[in-house]
């Protein structure tokens, strides 16, 4: 395990430094790797301005946020199908994806600039999941308390879905109807450092305490009865799974938009790589997610003429993909 560990890695590094060569401006890997060592050694170097300006401005922000997010996404999707105890879950079953959308569609409609529109989203994605807790939470005398959440969360999303409806319906044809429709299919091309700094404390926040209970993660997947008699607190683990989890979807898609597939695909990867522990598959998912996005960045960045949508790419490689694993897997996935 230690060696798909390392590999998985230095496979992540060499697409990191790789992501630096590719784009409307291609720079060759030797002046990528001589503009970088100049500076962060404090050196002079004779290369062209704009090549720095597109590395450290353009480029660095786009692939940092391409690792973040992309890890962000797998290890949620992963930590809830072993919460929920269904292959089928994604980060944004309880609504997390429809109520950022949302929020992110009321401040392009009220013209509030980037900062308040990812606040907003951000915002309305931990509202939305909060809702279904709720939910969850009232009825769960009346059934299942993980199925009513589901379900709960199943409403709350068309809800907020339809939301986004009436403010696409109400918005400005020319200029604020194409920003919301793009930010719906998800981008990295304006993210800034500024908006890494703000998204990595909840995202690594939430990362590490899903890292710290992924023992815990193990023994959920049994059921709750199961969890009590081995000395776990399962509401208390449930909920604060779900407030991590929620954390660093709602942070990562208040940045780039909705990235489909990335959280119920790629924990699939992991676990063919891994097993079902969640004491490796946790980990083996952060580098295949952060790698799988960023392998997804730059296809989006020089397949077409026009960038395309990673939302798109996303969905037409992960669904094949996804149909393979259904069509290949043995029954049983835990």
């Amino acid at each position: 395990m230690t060696k798909k560990l390392a590999c998985l890695f230095i496979l992540s590094l060499a697409l990191f430094f790789l992501s630096f060569t590719v784009g409307r401006y291609p720079i060759s890997p030797g002046t990528v790797a001589a503009i970088l060592w100049s500076k962060f050694a404090g050196m002079p170097n004779g290369f062209n301005a704009d090549m720095e300006t597109v590395l450290f401005s353009v480029r660095l922000p786009r692939i940092l946020a391409a690792a973040l997010v992309g890890s962000a996404l797998s290890v949620s999707g992963a930590a809830y199908q072993g919460l929920f105890k269904n292959p089928m879950v994604s980060p944004d079953i309880l609504g997390v994806s429809a109520g950022a959308s949302f929020g992110a569609a009321l401040g392009m409609l009220l013209s509030r600039g980037m900062v308040a529109t990812q606040f907003l989203a951000f915002t309305f994605g931990m509202v939305a999941v909060g809702i279904s807790y709720a939910i969850g939470t009232l009825l769960a005398k009346r059934g299942e308390p993980v199925l009513v959440m589901v379900l709960g969360g199943i409403i709350i999303g068309t809800l907020f879905t339809s939301f986004v409806s009436i403010i696409k319906y109400l918005a400005d044809p020319y200029n604020t109807l194409p920003a919301i429709v793009f930010w719906l299919m998800g981008s990295l091309a304006n993210v800034s450092l500024a908006d890494l700094r703000v998204a990595s404390l909840p995202i690594c926040a939430g990362m590490s305490l899903i890292l710290a209970l992924r023992w815990n993660l193990n023994v959920m997947s049994f059921g709750d009865e199961e969890a009590r008699a081995l000395g776990v607190r399962a509401g208390a683990l449930r909920l604060a799974i779900i407030v991590c989890a929620t954390l660093m979807t709602a942070a990562a898609v208040s940045i780039s938009g909705v990235i489909g597939l990335v959280g119920l695909v790629v924990p699939h990867m992991a676990r063919l790589l891994a097993g079902p522990n969640y004491t490796r598959l946790l980990p083996v998912s952060l580098l295949l997610g952060a790698t799988f996005l960023l392998a997804v960045d730059d296809l989006a960045r020089v397949v077409f003429a026009v960038e395309i949508p990673l939302g798109i790419v996303t969905s037409l490689i992960g669904a094949p993909f996804f149909l393979y694993l259904l069509l290949n897997t043995r029954k049983g996935w835990l």
